[in-house]
């Protein structure tokens, strides 16, 4: 696997490209947070905001908190935070974590700037959709009743100020991380240590990422020493690393394991604009990536004003309209450092490490848009090196969008028995 020495030598925080950006605007809340300094112990809440919901039995805020990147430097994250009306009970109240689906990469992108974001998850693809975007916290009536704290990460770049890491999982890890001792931070919520990650997509990269980061779970000095993770639940989860086998070793096979990352996802307009996001995100993690290297100078120019001003829909739009089919005519037609980028891409994705908890894949056997297979691959590797992994196909003919809703009523048991301390089933028995 990737070494982790010439990792520390090409991760850096580095300004983003120098094209020219696009001007969003915040609502006040997220505008201030921008001005902030990431000075804090990590999970820190550094503002917050009490906000109205209707989530029966419980109140809510918006909070924002300190995290740390890949890099390890300082951030500020965005979230929301919902705990049922009342005293906890002794040892407080069990947390569950959800880390949400690709919104974006503007700072207006983040799902706890809408207007009640502290509802039942509402996606944008779904009948009964009421917003342009996915916000909102999945099974959160049920887990609410249940006594626990849910609080949902927007992930740094997404609200906080700063250049968002998309899909640089273990940045993303520690935003969820975080989110957990901030909610035990916030002495109204009564959190306690037990937790469990729950995310989509994006998310479910992060959440498996976290699962692999023993040592960031276990720091000391924290607003919230001790976490105990007990479960983590993943919904179409993404993970490069084990879609590669073995490292290229020079720049021809670099060169052809990346045009096969991205045929796998440019297959129409919008697969393609996830791609694209996370090729120019991977440069504010990675000192010796430059945006030339892969998109052409009116290519990189044009992505880097599409994706500093535009959540994901829009951004699709924005493509579809002005592109049209020749949307991949913004590339280059081969990669300049090739190697530098798949090694780049792998380092950014999954840590191949044992997870320090039982978890379980949710999918759809019509997903197009993260391949299941990426969930196979990091299951059986897991299970290789005693990780307790399960995986289940959802009934039907499911896709990427329908995952989170028909899931539901599966992973929510199986989150209650975690934290019960029913042990989980051995997932890689078959």
């Amino acid at each position: 696997m990737f070494d982790r020495v010439l990792l520390a030598s090409l991760v850096a925080v580095v300004p983003h490209a120098t094209a020219d950006t696009t001007t969003v605007y915040l609502p006040a809340f997220y505008d201030s947070v921008t001005h902030m300094e990431p000075v804090g112990k990590l999970g820190q809440v550094i503002k917050k905001e009490r906000i109205a919901t209707r989530i029966p039995g419980a109140r809510a805020w918006r909070i924002a908190y300190i995290s740390s990147d890949m890099a390890g430097r300082k951030t500020v994250a965005t979230a929301v935070l919902a705990a049922p009306v009342g005293d906890a009970p002794p040892g407080g109240r069990s947390v569950v974590a959800w880390a949400h689906g690709t919104t974006g990469t503007a700072e207006n992108c983040g799902p706890s700037q809408e207007v009640n974001p502290a509802q039942p998850l509402n996606e944008y693809f779904l009948i009964g959709g009421n917003s342009t975007t996915d916000y909102g916290l999945p099974g959160v009536n049920r887990f609410i009743r249940d006594g626990y704290v849910i609080v949902a990460t927007d992930y740094q770049g997404l609200g906080g100020g700063g250049i968002h890491q998309y899909m640089i999982s273990p940045t993303q890890a520690h935003d969820a991380i975080d989110s957990i001792r901030a909610a035990g931070n916030m002495k109204e919520t009564g959190a306690g240590k037990k937790a469990v990650l729950y995310g989509w997509s994006q998310g479910a990269g992060a959440v498996i990422a976290a699962a692999g980061l023993p040592s960031y779970l276990a720091q000391k000095g924290t607003a919230f020493d001790g976490i105990d993770l007990v479960g983590v639940v993943a919904l179409a989860p993404p993970d490069v690393a084990a879609t590669v086998p073995s490292m290229p070793s020079d720049e021809a096979s670099a060169e052809t394991a990346l045009a096969a990352m991205e045929s796998m996802f440019s297959n129409n307009v919008f697969n393609w604009s996830h791609l694209a996001m996370n090729l120019w995100a991977l440069p504010t993690g990675f000192s010796n990536l430059r945006l030339t290297d892969v998109f052409t100078p009116d290519g990189s120019e044009a992505i880097n004003r599409i994706m500093t001003g535009k959540c994901i829909h829009a951004l699709a739009d924005t493509l579809n309209y002005n592109y049209g089919s020749t949307y991949k005519s913004l590339m280059q037609p081969k990669a300049i450092h090739a190697l530098a980028w798949v090694r780049a891409l792998v380092a950014s994705s999954v840590p191949a490490v044992k997870p320090v908890a039982p978890v379980i894949i949710y999918y759809g056997r019509d997903d197009v848009t993260v391949p299941p297979v990426m969930g196979q691959l990091y299951r059986t590797q897991m299970c290789k090196i005693g990780g307790n992994v399960a995986r289940v196909e959802l009934a039907g003919p499911q896709t990427h969008y329908t995952t989170p809703p028909v899931s539901e009523p599966l992973y929510v048991p199986w989150v209650e028995d975690r934290f019960a301390g029913k042990p989980a089933p051995n997932g890689c028995s078959n």
